[in-house]
């Protein structure tokens, strides 16, 4: 598996990841988390992931030279207050259905880590879907996130969870 920078011509696969990943939930009846709908039909979907793209925080993992998942790093999203020391966000994490239990999403969660480390920032934080069983909630915690805060966008159900992690000094002199 390789792990390299995102671009705006990544976002076509990354739509497709999300497509993929839309359609496995609903054929298993787990509409809350994205809806039904493909990602790449609705043009503020389209949107938001060209942003990602453009933004320099989205990672592309590969296995086999074909896109397998994605990660966005960055600020904290918009309906979550930010933490009160420095952190670094994942915005964002899908994985191409194809590609089940490779290792995946544990592997761009590792990236992020690493680079929020390279920062020198001590937390990282996501949020995800709470809702129906908390499967979601549980895969974040089994990769070392503990619960922080619940949240609600509309009748969506949210959880914030965070990492500490040791903080890594910079030397600006080998900057």
């Amino acid at each position: 598996m390789v792990i390299r920078e995102g671009h705006l011509g990544d976002v076509p696969a990354v739509l497709a990841m999300f497509d993929s990943a839309v359609a496995w939930l609903t054929a298993r009846g787990r509409t809350g988390q994205w809806g039904s709908e493909p990602f790449s039909a609705d043009p503020a979907r389209v949107e938001r992931v060209t942003l990602w793209a453009a933004s320099g925080g989205m990672r592309i993992a590969e296995v086999d030279g074909r896109p397998a998942g994605s990660v966005v790093v960055g600020p904290p999203v918009v309906y979550v207050a930010p933490a009160p020391e420095p952190e670094l966000y994942v915005q964002s994490l899908v994985v191409d259905r194809r590609f089940p239990g490779r290792g995946v999403g544990a592997a761009l969660l590792t990236r992020a880590r690493t680079e929020a480390a390279e920062r020198g920032v001590g937390l990282l934080r996501v949020d995800c879907y709470a809702g129906d069983d908390g499967r979601l909630v549980r895969y974040y915690e089994s990769q070392g996130f503990t619960r922080a805060e619940t949240f609600h966008v509309g009748d969506w159900p949210g959880q914030v969870l965070q990492m500490r992690l040791p903080s890594v000094p910079v030397d600006l002199n080998q900057a």
